[in-house]
């Protein structure tokens, strides 16, 4: 897939929600999918940031963007009804939602890690993606060729000493993924897949290895073309797959 050479148009005409939209790989989607045609919805939780992409968008694209503005640390099952109505007015289908969205919580002993920590990690990494895409599932199926793409990382895989809630989330999203992929793989078009996009440039990666020199790894934009792939219809019959970037 990082070899994956996509066509001008590939999304042309295809509404997606990006979570995390604001910041890094998020942005950084959210900018590629509209370069190749798409529509796209913008959630995040920082108005201005989600403001900044929006224009940066307009600047390259003619199809105007929508701003969702959501702390997904405090969303329930009804804001994201609400998320899913609101697109079904706009557009009447969603052709795509990749879940960006994270936080990184502490690098702490399973033993030791604070409660009320756990319990955001969680809410953001896991549960928000279950029920936004629970809720969307409706419009989901109004598409004729729908992608969902869950980002996850190689702790998800394969757990390491002190990622605690990150990695259990990650854990959690790779089973559900396969879980809905196996629900969904009669009689709907709807695919899902997980995604490691690899060690990135990002906020996230700084906080997890501050002694690490970002200069060194990939920008998010550089590690697109897997995003790219997932979301058209060149990867029409992959889901449930576990995939890197």
């Amino acid at each position: 897939m990082r070899d994956y050479q996509p066509s001008r148009d590939l999304l042309d005409g295809r509404v997606i929600l990006v979570t995390g939209a604001g910041d890094g790989l998020g942005r950084a989607a959210s900018l590629a999918y509209a370069q190749h045609g798409a529509s796209v919805i913008l959630l995040g939780r920082t108005q201005k940031k989600l403001e900044t992409v929006y224009d940066e968008i307009r600047a390259v694209q003619r199809a105007e963007p929508m701003l969702m503005p959501l702390d997904l640390a405090q969303a329930g099952l009804r804001e994201f009804e609400e998320i899913a109505s609101a697109i079904e007015r706009a557009f009447g289908r969603l052709d795509g939602l990749l879940h960006s969205a994270a936080m990184l919580g502490t690098l702490t002993p399973l033993a030791q890690f604070d409660l009320e920590t756990w319990q955001r990690v969680m809410q953001v990494n896991f549960n928000a993606a279950y029920l936004l895409t629970r809720a969307c599932l409706g419009v989901l199926k109004k598409s004729a060729d729908a992608s969902v793409i869950f980002t996850t990382s190689d702790v998800a895989r394969h757990g390491r000493a002190y990622w605690g809630a990150y990695a259990a989330a990650g854990a959690a999203l790779e089973n559900l993924a396969q879980v809905w992929a196996d629900e969904l793989s009669t009689n709907t078009p709807i695919r899902m897949n997980t995604l490691d996009p690899g060690a990135v440039r990002s906020t996230l990666r700084a906080r997890a290895y501050p002694g690490e020199n970002p200069l060194t790894l990939p920008a998010p934009k550089d590690v697109m073309p897997p995003y790219l792939y997932l979301m058209g219809p060149d990867s029409r019959h992959t889901t449930g797959q576990a995939l890197h970037a």
